[in-house]
């Protein structure tokens, strides 16, 4: 349970949800996705181990709910645009992880995604916002979950890169700076 010492995986908080990613994992298997980790989708009771799903397409349900459920789409695209529509397109707007070396790609991604997402994580997985940053989304995502007054102070920060303290991220992020690669990303005040 959530509460016991070294609990990193716990069950689902909402009635239903178990059947609801269980659906989704379905229709993408039915269009052509894998389960690609062991014991991925399996459940028990309100227990839903966490699923990796891959390759997701347009044709699936995955490709297009925001589901906050242990279930991870992978959508594989050939160019770097393909990604960056993606986004554009998509009603949702929480977070993206953008993982690489080459500063200048990197650069060119915050730049086209600072708009469309509350927060930008370079080399590091997306994660619960309330439990480091701020909460904070873009477009439709989580609509109806805050209060208005929580909404209006938090829809109204600007969105956040965030990367681990490595040296190699460090160097990135001064690079993407010192080069002024990033339009948004400009300034050597960083948290």
């Amino acid at each position: 349970m959530p509460w016991d010492n070294g609990a990193s995986l716990t069950p689902l908080p909402e009635p239903g949800k178990v059947e609801y990613l269980r659906e989704l994992v379905e229709d993408a298997k039915k269009h052509g996705a894998t389960v690609i980790n062991e014991n991925g989708g399996e459940s028990l009771n309100t227990f839903f181990y966490p699923a990796v799903v891959y390759p997701v397409n347009s044709k699936m349900r995955l490709y297009s709910e925001e589901q906050f459920g242990p279930v991870v789409p992978i959508v594989p695209f050939d160019d770097d645009d393909e990604a960056i529509d993606y986004v554009i397109n998509s009603n949702y707007g929480q977070q993206v992880s953008i993982f690489g070396t080459d500063s200048r790609n990197i650069a060119k991604f915050i730049d086209a995604f600072v708009n469309q997402l509350g927060r930008i994580n370079i080399n590091a997985q997306s994660q619960r916002g309330p439990d480091t940053f701020p909460f904070n989304g873009r477009k439709d995502s989580a609509e109806g979950t805050l209060s208005i007054a929580d909404a209006l102070r938090v829809f109204s920060m600007r969105t956040l890169v965030a990367t681990k303290n490595t040296d190699s991220n460090k160097q990135i992020i001064s690079n993407i700076i010192r080069n002024r690669e990033s339009a948004f990303l400009s300034t050597d005040y960083i948290f």
